[in-house]
């Protein structure tokens, strides 16, 4: 065991993953569309990219929270501007 990582007592594995690449991929993509979520007061943050499946799960924020126009702009905005930089991912999922 290599000194000064984190880790994770209860399995022995480290605290942490490495970030892949494809995940900073979704949140540069999520970066060029974040002003323009932050202009009406609310904010998406990139929770997970299931890099197996091609599922990215946001989470939206702020004003975001229960708007009922978060569901077009996920679909609309966010899913459709993901999809159209990275055709790896298939689907865009608010959790």
């Amino acid at each position: 065991m290599e000194e000064n990582k984190p880790f994770d007592g209860a399995h022995g594995k480290p605290a942490f993953s490495p970030i892949s690449e494809l995940y900073r991929k979704v949140d540069e993509v999520l970066d060029r569309i974040r002003p323009y979520v932050q202009m009406d007061g609310g904010h998406v943050e990139l929770v997970n990219v299931n890099e197996e499946d091609g599922i990215v799960f946001i989470r939206f924020q702020g004003s975001c929270q229960g708007c009922p126009s978060s569901a077009m702009t996920l679909q609309m905005g966010i899913e459709n501007e993901i999809k159209t930089s990275l055709p790896e991912i298939k689907q865009v999922v608010a959790v």
